[in-house]
């Protein structure tokens, strides 16, 4: 079953580092900083630049680290954390269903992520040659609920911020621009 996870984690987490930099750089077509800054404004997460670096980078590195197998209960925390704020911030109202815009493609991640924690990465990743792996239901539920909560947290602390001008104006275009898109993710 290690072929398996390791398919998993790759899926997942290769996935996961093309949205980090679809966010950071711009890159497989995506809207860049300024692009998730104007998102993250539209979505009151202040301040937008920040947020918008935390996804990011949260992203990118978190899915580095689930690829490897490296570190898997704190990569599936920040990528639920990501998810959570995806499902609240973006997809919520939208009902379940992918094909409307819903939380569906989110809460699977989320459940994949939350597996891969509680069966461990596999004999194939770092986690285990370093013997550090770390898995079973107690740390799957730990990674989840701290990625629930830091999502929480961290949505709470973004609504105290004081909206920026330049941002909000542009913010609504790039809201509509990731609205229908069932791969975005809010945060």
């Amino acid at each position: 079953m290690s072929v398996g996870r390791l398919a998993a984690r790759a899926v997942l987490g290769g996935l996961f580092i093309g949205h980090g930099t679809q966010k950071l750089f711009g890159w497989f077509g995506g809207p860049g900083r300024s692009g998730t800054e104007g998102m993250m404004e539209s979505l009151q997460m202040r301040p937008a630049k920040l947020h918008a670096t935390l996804a990011g980078v949260t992203e990118t590195a978190g899915g580095a680290m689930l690829v490897a197998g490296l570190g898997t209960p704190l990569a599936a925390a920040g990528l639920t954390g990501v998810m959570t704020t995806a499902i609240s911030k973006v997809h919520l109202p939208n009902g379940p269903w992918v094909a409307n815009g819903g939380w569906e493609y989110n809460a699977v991640i989320i459940g994949a992520l939350t597996a891969l924690v509680e069966t461990g990465p596999g004999a194939l990743s770092l986690d285990h040659y370093l013997g550090r792996e770390r898995k079973g239901t107690l740390w799957a539920l730990t990674a989840l609920a701290a990625g629930v909560g830091t999502a929480f947290a961290t949505m709470a602390a973004g609504q105290r911020g004081t909206p920026d001008p330049v941002l909000a104006v542009a913010a609504p275009v790039a809201a509509e621009d990731t609205a229908g898109d069932p791969s975005t993710v809010g945060a």
